[in-house]
């Protein structure tokens, strides 16, 4: 396991999800330092809403262009071979059932795989931004979040609270605590990170929880 954040590990975790020709969106927050831990070898392309193909790791100082950025306005790098055009042709993409894989953040999901990440009543928001369709149109969503709010109240809950991005939509949410796979059962835990316990995973989460064959988390190298 590789030293780092909370944040880092979800990240790392979440690379072993990612398979030889995929094309995968990336989005705002824990996702976006999926990039940096791309398996050695492995094809992925990584496609961004505000319209690119071939996204590649953060960029160093030295690197750093200031009209290369993804969905976050964060500056980032390319790959050889990347393609730029509009966000019509981007959400072409989504809407056909072209991406195999969306990484999102959240704010909450339910037991039955609904999602809630694009706003809180009250709060300003700029818009929804490309959640909505992300969800409707990619082969498979993995949710990157912390576990808990930061006052401790659980965020994988029998229902959402929040307003939903989509409704059954998420296949796998990764945490800092956790693994956990959403199937036609309910949710299903299947890893626990080194430095928890099921005990622990099961008292910070509101929904119930089956428990699988529990392994403890594996990072990528």
């Amino acid at each position: 396991m590789k030293s780092g954040s909370k944040k880092e590990r979800i990240a790392q975790r979440i690379a072993r999800e990612l398979r030889d020709g995929f094309y995968v969106n990336l989005g705002i927050g824990i996702p976006t330092m999926v990039a940096d831990y791309i398996p050695e070898g492995m094809d992925i392309t990584l496609h961004s809403e505000n319209g690119m193909l071939g996204i590649g790791p953060y960029p160093t100082e030295s690197e750093m262009n200031a009209d290369l950025i993804n969905a976050g306005k964060e500056t980032i790098s390319e790959t050889p071979g990347s393609s730029y055009f509009g966000s019509d042709l981007s959400f072409a993409m989504v809407r056909g059932g072209h991406i195999d894989l969306s990484i999102l953040g959240g704010m909450q999901v339910s037991e039955s795989g609904d999602l809630a990440n694009w706003m809180v009543p009250g709060s300003v928001v700029k818009g929804m931004g490309g959640a909505m369709d992300l969800v409707a149109g990619s082969r498979r969503v993995v949710v990157a979040m912390m576990h808990t709010s930061k006052d401790g109240s659980p965020k994988i809950l029998p229902s959402c609270t929040l307003p939903l991005t989509g409704v059954g939509v998420v296949t796998m949410i990764v945490t800092d605590l956790a693994v956990i796979e959403v199937t036609k059962k309910g949710l299903l835990l299947t890893e626990v990170a080194p430095d928890t316990t099921v005990d622990e995973v099961r008292e910070k989460t509101g929904a119930t929880l089956r428990i699988g064959d529990v392994r403890e988390m594996l990072f990528a190298n």
